[in-house]
């Protein structure tokens, strides 16, 4: 059937591929935040564990979110690992330590990188492309991106 929203197919196909970006960024932070879960070391382990725990269960749902917004401009959302590494702008290279500091650090660059790539969006995607829904829907996701950060660096601190 024919998705009829009020905006272009050019511009959903647009917004669908940056989305679809966006979605194999999200789901690499994810693979990134279950692999720190797992393989966390030290001193602080159990309190870190658990925190890591929650940010991939919120990572979980934001991917299921973005792909659910894909599918809703009347896209089919990638899913394949070979889709995902073509498609992010993150790195699936991890050379550092297991100890919670190293995996801190990693993980909040990779929320400051989607950070910066939904913000770049925002107003593509409402003004160049008519989509204010997915403006707002990106908007949301940048605010949450934003906490999760402050709260990584506040580890570090």
């Amino acid at each position: 059937m024919k998705t009829n929203i009020g905006i272009s197919p050019e511009n959903r196909e647009v917004v669908a591929h940056q989305l679809a970006k966006l979605l194999a960024d999200e789901f690499v932070l994810y693979t990134k935040t279950l692999n720190a879960h797992w393989n966390l070391e030290g001193m602080d382990f159990h309190s870190v564990h658990l925190y890591f725990e929650e940010l991939y269960q919120q990572s979980a749902e934001i991917v299921d979110d973005v792909a659910e917004r894909i599918r809703q401009l009347g896209h089919y959302a990638p899913a394949t690992l070979k889709n995902f590494l073509q498609l992010t702008h993150l790195t699936e290279q991890d050379e550092d330590g297991n100890d919670s500091r190293s995996l801190i650090k990693k993980l909040l660059n990779d929320h400051e990188s989607i950070i910066e790539f939904i913000r770049g969006n925002i107003d593509e995607f409402q003004d160049a492309h008519k989509d204010a829904g997915t403006g707002d829907f990106v908007t949301g996701l940048l605010e949450k991106h934003e906490k999760i950060a402050w709260m990584l660096r506040a580890h570090l601190k």
